[in-house]
């Protein structure tokens, strides 16, 4: 094999590689059966048992109590955005939203088509390169839920705990972080995800949602965008994505024989900080977007002192191996997203790439 590129991508991004040279072995023949999993049918004892085993595997690494159900649905987290308000937004009922930033002001935008919505907490007038405070949030009697956004990707920003609601149900965009770090799911009602940055490749889209959430869902949605739908036939009610499933199935595994949350959280840290402690002491030559307490495990965001100082750096490090250093179309400048699967020594080979970039241009 030719030397692996130093992947940051945003999304898609890495792969284990271990999950990788597994996939490869089973590509062909799945287990014995003559065949590819992307071959054989959805409603098979093969798929089936992949299915049943991946929805396992969440429940097991997040620390689920009963009462809750996994899904698997199509559409990624964009479609989230409007099935939450769809199938919860009651009539007479608010949806509440923490404004954090991009991807919080998509799913707020989606409510707002479909019913009331309203903002309970912003970052806005900090430029929303930071976490708002949920401490003694108050929201409204006829509050539906709190959604909010656990990691925002494109600032680089994310919650370093999640708020009580009480009697509300809490709703949670993890896209970008699940699997990252531990943290109590029982506080949420529900939780979506897209795959392609901690979970697999990009095609399937996690729902974690507690059952008593949707006892009074109306009953005039749209066949596919109920969520009684998916509870009710196991995510099997059409063709699921068959084969991101499947490599869900394999990542899960890896993030359990690796330790679990606790491994993948304690690892995250070490690797960030070596790209932080980089931006923090380089007496200004790079600087960091997001607020200190603020900052992102999962996405580094920084830029230089100006933009043709940025556009040597990207050149420079993608002659070095490094993929996916620019920031988002929206705001520019760098980023570094270090999901679970961005091994130690890409972070490490970052780092001293950046150190050297500061010696020749500094």
């Amino acid at each position: 094999m030719t030397k692996r590129a130093y992947n940051f991508n945003a999304g898609p991004a890495a792969l284990p590689l271990e999950v990788l040279q597994r996939a490869q072995e089973q590509f062909v023949d799945f287990n014995g059966i003559g065949m590819s999993i992307m071959e054989i049918s959805h409603r098979s004892k093969e798929y089936e048992q992949v299915n049943d085993e991946t929805q396992e595997l969440v429940k097991e690494l997040l620390g689920l109590p009963e009462g809750y159900k996994v899904l698997f649905l199509q559409g990624g987290a964009s479609t989230q955005f409007t099935m939450v308000p769809m199938n919860l937004l009651g009539e007479g009922k608010t949806g509440c939203y923490v404004m954090t930033g991009t991807w919080a002001e998509k799913a707020y935008k989606e409510a707002k088509m479909l019913g009331s919505a309203t903002i309970a907490a912003s970052s806005r007038e900090e430029g929303l390169l930071n976490m708002p405070s949920l401490a003694g949030l108050s929201l409204p009697e006829n509050a539906a839920y709190l959604h909010l956004t656990s990691n925002e990707t494109i600032a680089g920003t994310e919650f370093t705990e999640f708020p009580d609601t009480g009697s509300v149900p809490l709703i949670g965009d993890m896209s970008s972080d699940i699997m990252s770090r531990q943290f109590d799911a029982s506080r949420f009602s529900l939780i979506y995800a897209g795959a392609q940055k901690n979970l697999g490749p990009s095609g399937v889209t996690l729902v974690i949602v507690k059952e008593d959430l949707l006892k009074d869902a109306p009953k005039t949605i749209p066949t596919m965008f109920r969520y009684s739908t998916y509870t009710e036939n196991n995510s099997l009610y059409n063709t699921p994505p068959v084969y991101s499933v499947y490599m869900m199935n394999l990542v899960l595994q890896w993030v359990r024989d690796h330790g679990g949350l606790a491994e993948m959280e304690k690892l995250n840290r070490v690797k960030t900080d070596l790209i932080y402690q980089t931006i923090d002491t380089s007496g200004g030559f790079y600087q960091g977007l997001a607020e200190t307490d603020s900052r992102s495990r999962m996405n580094i965001t920084f830029k230089l002192q100006d933009e043709e100082l940025e556009k040597a750096f990207i050149r420079e490090a993608e002659k070095n191996g490094f993929v996916g250093l620019k920031g988002h179309r929206s705001v520019g400048h760098l980023r570094a997203s270090t999901y679970n699967a961005v091994p130690y020594e890409s972070c490490k080979a970052l780092a001293e790439f950046m150190a050297e970039f500061q010696r020749t241009n500094g």
